[in-house]
């Protein structure tokens, strides 16, 4: 599915600076300050708004894409359904996979255009409850660029067990080249958020009953139209010796002990704006308290 956009906006911006972000004192030729009370929240509704899925029907399926499908890889989906396994959820257990640098793993989407906010919540445990028990075991919201199996550009945050449980995880990954960040999150449902403002991307996650909380901004220099979805991979470490070979690892189904299983009660999608003057890769123009505002559903 693929949202019309009217004015296709231009995303500019250097990858080679993925990641950072600056508090230098915005100038009076440069940007300016937005201010909370003059943030807005994201818009619901129109073309955007109808990919949203509440996950009540298993007719809902049909509004989602396997990338295996698409882009002819190997389907390292176990278990996918809506309505079946847990009610009014959709339900994903990842076969042995890995979305790192040019690794594949499991991934569902709807492709959409321009400035996107896509807001979740998920909860992400191990086969038999609990944290996950096998390394970088992630489940939850990916952005990717169509296409880009020999250099792979996406963005995503993701919660469960990294090198650690009970972390969420920001990735950044450019031509190839994985950057992530894990942070420290409580287990069970969490709220994640992955979304799209001019020139800058970002993920924002909250811990259930908590306040949401800035993960990470990226300048961006994705296309327009991107898939915009939901991922889960498990069991790194029975990658063994093709860590280090992702073109052999990609053209097969890795055997191993694949330890996750994600419920998402929810995916909406909403259009975020920023005023021009505001630089939200600047945190002197744009704290974390204003762009969250800005970045997370009114009322959530």
């Amino acid at each position: 599915m693929r949202a019309k956009v009217a004015g296709v906006l231009a995303v500019v911006g250097a990858l080679s600076a993925c990641g950072t972000t600056t508090t230098a004192k915005p100038s009076p030729t440069g940007p300016g300050v937005l201010t909370l009370d003059k943030a807005t929240a994201p818009e619901p509704g129109g073309e955007v708004g109808e990919a949203s899925t509440e996950f009540q029907n298993a007719t809902d399926m049909s509004m989602w894409t396997k990338l295996s499908e698409t882009e002819k890889d190997v389907d390292r989906i176990g278990k996918l359904d809506i309505n079946k396994t847990v009610k009014g959820s959709l339900y994903l257990e990842p076969r042995t996979s890995t979305w790192f640098d040019g690794f594949r793993g499991p991934f569902v989407y709807q492709e959409l255009a321009g400035d996107v906010l896509m807001y979740a919540r998920v909860k992400v445990e191990g086969k038999k409850g609990g944290q996950p028990k096998r390394k970088f075991s992630l489940g939850g919201l990916m952005a990717r660029q169509p296409g880009s199996y020999a250099k792979p550009n996406w963005v995503s945050v993701t919660t469960g067990t990294a090198d650690q449980s009970g972390q969420v995880e920001v990735k950044y990954t450019q031509d190839g080249s994985s950057k992530p960040q894990e942070l420290a999150v409580k287990s069970g449902w969490v709220d994640l958020a992955l979304g799209r403002v001019g020139r800058v991307f970002v993920a924002l996650y909250r811990e259930d009953g908590g306040k949401w909380k800035v993960g990470r901004r990226w300048p961006s220099n994705l296309p327009d139209v991107l898939q915009w979805g939901i991922t889960a991979y498990t069991d790194w470490d029975s990658y063994n010796l093709l860590k280090k070979d992702a073109t052999k690892a990609n053209a097969k189904q890795v055997k191993g002990v694949p330890d996750l299983k994600m419920t998402v009660d929810f995916v909406r999608f909403l259009r975020p704006e920023l005023p021009e003057y505001a630089d939200a890769l600047n945190t002197a123009s744009v704290s974390d308290e204003v762009l969250i505002k800005a970045m997370t559903p009114a009322g959530a």
